[in-house]
Order: C-alpha cells, then structure tokens, then sequence
C-alpha cells in the first residue's frame, strides 16, 4: 500500500487527441469500418487487439476511461458502464447463475438491495444479507452454492465499514469472489490492494463530481471484464448498460481534480463531524474516534485523502429531519437531494429515500432510524462559517441535545 498511490497512477497517464489535442479525441460513432471482411470476423471473434466493433462493446473514448480507473484502483483493467447499477447487476450476473447463493452486506445502496432481495431470486439466485461487521457471522452464512462476497466499504448510509483484508481472507478460504462497491471512498481506499477481486463505483458520485452525469465502472482481472464484454455470454455486453462516449469523456476530465476535490471533501466532513459530537449531536463518522471501526478504518485508508465526505446525524424524528434539511436548503447551505460527490452539501433521510426499497423492520433491526440525516458534505471554502450557519438552523428548530450549547 505504501508504494500504491492512486492519484499518482492517474496523473501518469497521458493521452493524445487525434490532432495532438491534450484531451483524448471522442470518439463519436456507434459502429466501425473494417477494411476487409475476415478482420469483421476476427473481431467478431475477438481475436483482433485494437479494432473496434461497435459501442456497445467497446469504443475508444470508454476504454481511455477503463484504463484510468484500473490504474486507479490498482486492477488490470475495467468496463464503464451508463450507471453504478449497470455496473453492479451485469456483475453479479456473471458470477452467479440459477442455484447459486450470495452473502451480502446488509447495510448497502437500496438499488443494490432490492435487485438481491427482490430481482434475482426470479433468476434462482439467493442472497443472505448479514451484518458485514462480524467475520463470523459472514462466514456462517457461506453455503456450498455461495459464489459472492458482497459489500461497501463504507455502507450507504449507515456508514459501516468492511473489513476487505478479513472478507478476502474467508472469499479465498471458500473459493469466492469479493465484489466491493467503493463509491463513498475512491482514493481513500484500494480494496483490490486489500484482496478483493472485483471493485464498483457508481462513477455518478465522487469521480464524476458534479452531478450532471450517470455512469458506473466494473474494476477487475483482464479474464472476468472479457468474459462481461464476451458477445455470446458476457452479461455487460448482452444486457447493453453502455456508457455514452461523451460523458466518458466528461467523466474522464473530472477524475483528473478527485485528488484535490476528495481532500476536501474529507476535511471539511472532519471539520463538521467534531464539532456536532462536541455539540451532542448523534453523529457518525469513520474519521471519529467514536465509530465503532475508526481504528481498522485508519489502517486502511490512504491517509493523505482521509475518512471520506460522508457524515450522518441522527435528530430524532423523521419531522425534525425533514424540517431541518428544508430550512439547510433556503439557507444555500445545501440541497435536499440524494447522490452524493457535489461540490454544495446534500441532504437526505435515507430512510424514505435511498434506502427505502428495504422493509422499515430491516430498517429497524440495522439500526436506520426515522430521524437519521446522510449528509454528502461539500467543498466549503469556509467550513468554520458552515458550522455556524448550520448550527444556527438546528437551534432554530431545537435539534441541539446539550442546553448550553443553545444558550451560547
């Protein structure tokens, strides 16, 4: 880990446009020419390196984005994909098949929950949801049929975080693949670098960075992103979640400032998180002291990146929550919004929204409560003033625990 610095390994990389541009060209066509019938075969066949066939497959502009993002997350290579879900389902679909078992996290993405709870059983395809915290109790859950370990590094949204380099120890045990879904921590944690064997994100998030483009990434060995493109078989190729050439481009001119943007992002989530626990607020954060894995979460991470943008606090009532967040939003202080990565602060009560495909008595039994809060800290310039103004609606609206914090 010492010697692996992702920023640095995306920063190495130097492409030339068409015409000597210092963007890579885009490459704006759904199909290709061949100069003769038997390379359309080859290629066909994919015995050709370097000849392309049509969109769907592959095209240049997404594979300079695969490679940056391989480089990024320390694998062979990766597939871009329209969305964080058409990355997530093609590859969980190409690791399992009818009769097959998953163990998955049970804190994720709700996305992710409903296409395991609800979706892939009609597949024949069963999934344990477990607390992803105990190793024992993942490692109880495997059966015979179990082909995936399944988790987040930092769960969506109770903020939870996995154990990789323990998970790829019980997947090697039991011949299983680890699958992580990286997108609240890209640079701050390598899971391949770890042991996993298949990283995620949902390049919508913090890759992306402004929140105007949809996308996800598949991050992998050279044989399984081949066999997800494989035009007889490969589940990313047969259900088409193709990334659009031009927001691959885009995406990839954002993923050159994640370096700075995460920093940020991570400080001033710091910043806010110590203050609200000083306050009394229920806050969880992985950067605090408090969070029940802070200490394995410190040797994980790359440390010049920190603990990441993602901060909830709990105010007790889903009313307060929602009274809170509207009064954040006519302050400017942010949007009351799910996805996450912005440069302003968004808001939500996962609860209703980003998690609500999971049954409120999951809900209940995994500790996400009415009055919970996901904040996607933003990019600040003056995060003591934030503090202040954010301090100033909560009191307002009486959310503050400790009495001498609203007499100040």
């Amino acid at each position: 880990m010492k010697n692996f610095n992702p920023a640095d390994n995306i920063q190495d990389l130097q492409y030339f446009g068409e015409f000597g541009g210092v963007n890579p060209s885009i490459s704006d066509s759904s199909t290709y020419t061949f100069l003769s019938a038997k390379t359309m075969f080859d290629t066909f066949e994919g015995n050709m390196e370097g000849c392309y066939l049509y969109s769907r497959h592959s095209s240049p502009s997404n594979l300079y984005l695969d490679k940056a993002l391989a480089a990024m997350e320390g694998t062979e290579t990766a597939n871009v994909s329209a969305s964080g879900m058409g990355a997530i389902t093609p590859t969980l679909l190409q690791l399992c098949g009818s009769g097959d078992h998953i163990v998955s996290s049970r804190t994720i993405y709700g996305g992710t929950y409903a296409f395991l709870k609800n979706f892939t059983p009609r597949l024949g395809i069963k999934t344990t949801f477990v607390d992803i915290t105990k190793l024992d109790v993942v490692e109880a859950a495997i059966t015979p049929e179990t082909r995936v370990l399944y988790c987040e590094t930092v769960s969506n949204p109770l903020l939870e975080v996995a154990d990789i380099a323990g998970l790829a120890k019980i997947a090697k045990k039991h011949n299983l693949k680890l699958v992580v879904d990286n997108t609240f921590s890209p640079l701050s944690v390598s899971p391949a670098k770890l042991g996993a064997d298949i990283v995620i994100h949902s390049l919508t998030k913090y890759i992306n960075g402004s929140s105007d483009t949809v996308g996800g990434v598949t991050c992998a060995s050279q044989e399984f992103i081949d066999s997800l493109k494989n035009v007889n078989s490969g589940a990313s190729m047969l259900l088409g979640p193709t990334m659009d050439s031009l927001r691959s481009a885009s995406v990839m001119k954002n993923l050159r400032t994640l370096h700075i943007r995460m920093k940020q992002h991570s400080y001033n989530a710091m910043y806010l998180a110590e203050r609200f626990e000083k306050d009394g607020l229920k806050t969880v954060y992985p950067g605090l002291k408090s969070h029940p894995s802070h200490e394995l979460y410190a040797t994980m991470i790359n440390p010049e990146y920190g603990f990441g943008g993602m901060m909830t606090l709990d105010v007790g009532t889903l009313a307060k929550a929602n009274e809170l967040m509207e009064l954040m939003q006519a302050k400017n202080l942010g949007y009351l919004a799910v996805s996450l990565g912005f440069y302003k602060t968004l808001f939500s009560a996962p609860g209703t929204s980003t998690s609500s495909e999971i049954p409120m008595e999951e809900q209940i039994e995994m500790g996400l409560t009415d009055g919970l809060i996901r904040f996607s800290i933003g990019l600040d310039n003056d995060i003591e003033r934030t503090y202040q103004m954010m301090k100033k609606c909560m009191m307002e609206l009486n959310v503050l625990i400790s009495e001498s914090v609203l007499m100040e």
